[in-house]
């Protein structure tokens, strides 16, 4: 992990430097950018393991780097954003933001956050490396095929229909959370606010049944997230 390239946007020459110094100490590699144009060029030509991303950036501000940015590239972004700014916060997360920092933040905190970010990120990249297929009982999944059968009958779904029933049964019988899933199948953090996630798992279920499936397989575990059994 202390190897991961970070790139810094951020126009606080200061605060900046302050990150980046702090990273380096850890065995980070990071590369500063102080403007919102430079920024997003970087962002898209370069590769790196996460970016942090300030709000208000000179030229481009942070959501429009973001929304861009996610046009070609699903780098993990942690946004810096003002104090109790709760709306930047939303707009950020509907852009396509994995976190957020508060400013002004603990360097404590912004290392826990961003080492948090980056082992979720790798944990899921090697989960991503490993099997083509899954089988549970009667139901299959390729993946190649992106192609669901359950007693050899086909079941359609749509991409992130095939990634949420994948993660639970790669998961079985363990409770996934909304927040992990929000992560992991729709690539953003959870809002109370977005029931996205709750409308995917009611198709899934219900094609599953409709198939033949027992609807206890996939269950809802109220307060906590979802688990197929």
């Amino acid at each position: 992990m202390s190897t991961a390239h970070i790139l810094i946007i951020e126009d606080d020459i200061t605060l900046s430097d302050q990150i980046s110094r702090l990273l380096e100490e850890k065995g980070f590699i990071t590369e500063q950018c102080l403007d919102g144009q430079k920024g997003l060029c970087t962002a898209i030509q370069r590769s790196f393991d996460l970016i942090l991303l300030d709000v208000l950036l000179p030229t481009f501000n942070g959501f429009s780097i973001l929304s861009q940015l996610r046009q070609v590239k699903h780098t993990p972004v942690m946004m810096i954003t003002a104090c109790g700014a709760e709306q930047e916060r939303i707009e950020g997360y509907r852009n396509g933001a994995d976190d957020y920092l508060p400013k002004p933040f603990n360097f404590t905190e912004m290392m826990l956050r961003i080492e948090a970010l980056l082992r979720r990120t790798r944990v899921n990249s090697k989960r991503n490396q490993k099997s083509l297929q899954l089988s549970v009982d009667r139901l299959l999944l390729d993946r190649n095929k992106q192609q669901v059968t359950f007693e050899d009958q086909l079941i359609e779904l749509t991409p992130i229909q095939f990634r949420l029933l994948w993660v639970l049964l790669e998961n079985r019988d363990e409770t996934m959370s909304k927040a992990y899933l929000y992560q992991i199948v729709l690539e953003r953090s959870f809002s109370r606010y977005d029931r996205s996630l709750d409308m995917h798992l009611s198709r899934v279920r219900k094609k599953l049944v409709d198939a033949g499936m027992p609807p206890e397989r996939l269950t809802t575990v109220h307060g906590k997230g979802y688990r197929f059994t």
